[in-house]
């Protein structure tokens, strides 16, 4: 009855989200700035699209995606009858690629355009609950509004795309772990310096579950081969987190964890599994032998809370203004502290940066400075 009931009310906070979905008009995006989106998925092709079901090969495409000129930041606007370019991405040219030698030819043609030491790929795993359009579009906004200045690429696994979806996404997971390790083999293949993974809730213990054995097979290469990893709002109990960090010879560095005590969809799973410690709502003291840095992102958190580092357009505006994202994380706490402002606690290894929104007060026109 409980998981019954914790099922419920997540239908409950979801029902009222209309989903959005790719708008295919190369018309209207013949006139607006574009930026490819590299997909690899393993998604089954189901009445010619990528739906939910599992498949043993990936599919590989390009989506020349608009940058909507005058979309609000943290929003992915959804008009379907009245389209507005201005506001929402479309999709222009699209291509289906030929396998993984046509994904890294295509890659090593964009990688090619930045200079060498500064090719830079990031790679965008979504969470629990995503259709596959749901999953370009939250990478087409994280790019636009976080400036990424790399090629994007959005690794799409098999999500139901359903509330009640929850144990076949669990498992999902898993089946997706050897399409993600060979992605990251197809990145760096395809020429690229740095390697930069961000993954949202259960797309995190994906992550973490390809990260542990791919340093398994080949000892230290997980850090060798990534740059950085984000985990945001992750949907893994701390215990099992504790035990896959552990089996990796050393982590990337940086490692970072957006978290949230408001994130109200990670109590919900909670229920589900019957494991109340999340990742996402974890504190320094939990994860203190590990050198990860979590960001307390509480006092911006609205709604359900389990994105709100991607929907907050002050916390958006405050990563922006401290210059790169990934750069944040890097160096001593004092270092940290110049660049995201808040409360620093060190315990042990990991570091905890607790946010807060009287931060943006410090400037005239209340954006930190």
């Amino acid at each position: 009855m409980t998981r019954f009931l914790a099922l419920l009310s997540l239908a409950v906070l979801t029902s009222c989200t209309p989903r959005a979905e790719l708008i295919f008009r190369p018309d209207l995006a013949a006139d607006i700035e574009t930026r490819t989106i590299f997909i690899a998925s393993t998604r089954q092709v189901e009445n010619g699209r990528l739906g939910r079901g599992r498949s043993p090969d990936t599919t590989f495409l390009t989506f020349d995606m608009t940058v909507p000129p005058a979309r609000q930041p943290g929003t992915i606007p959804s008009f379907r009858r009245d389209v507005r370019p201005d506001e929402q991405f479309i999709v222009g040219n699209h291509a289906t690629l030929a396998g993984a030698a046509g994904f890294r030819a295509a890659l090593a043609a964009e990688l090619a355009e930045s200079p060498a030491g500064r090719r830079e790929a990031i790679i965008y795993v979504h969470g629990f609950n995503n259709t596959f359009d749901e999953g370009v579009l939250r990478l087409a906004q994280l790019a636009d509004d976080f400036g990424f200045e790399g090629s994007a690429i959005h690794y799409s696994w098999p999500s139901a795309g359903q509330v009640f979806g929850y144990v076949y996404d669990r498992d999902s997971v898993l089946f997706a772990r050897d399409g993600l390790d060979n992605l990251i083999t197809d990145i760096k293949r395809a020429g690229a310096d740095t390697i930069i993974l961000v993954a949202h809730s259960v797309g995190s213990h994906l992550v973490m579950e390809t990260l542990r054995q791919r340093d398994i097979a080949h000892p230290g290469s997980v850090a060798r081969d990534l740059a950085g990893v984000m985990l945001i709002s992750p949907d893994i109990d701390v215990s099992l987190f504790r035990s896959q960090a552990k089996r990796i010879e050393k982590l990337p560095d940086p490692f970072g964890i957006f978290v949230s005590d408001r994130d109200r969809a990670l109590r919900l799973s909670a229920r589900l599994t019957g494991q109340k410690d999340r990742l996402g709502s974890a504190s320094a003291q939990e994860v203190a032998d590990l050198n990860v840095t979590l960001v307390d992102v509480t006092e911006f958190s609205e709604g359900t809370g389990h994105f709100t580092t991607a929907e907050s357009p002050a916390l958006i505006s405050m990563f922006n203004n401290a210059g790169n994202l990934e750069a944040a994380f890097q160096g001593d706490s004092a270092g940290r502290a110049g660049l995201l402002p808040g409360t620093i606690l060190t315990v042990q290894e990991a570091t905890e940066i607790i946010l807060s929104p009287a931060e943006l007060l410090l400037s005239p026109d209340g954006a930190f400075e």
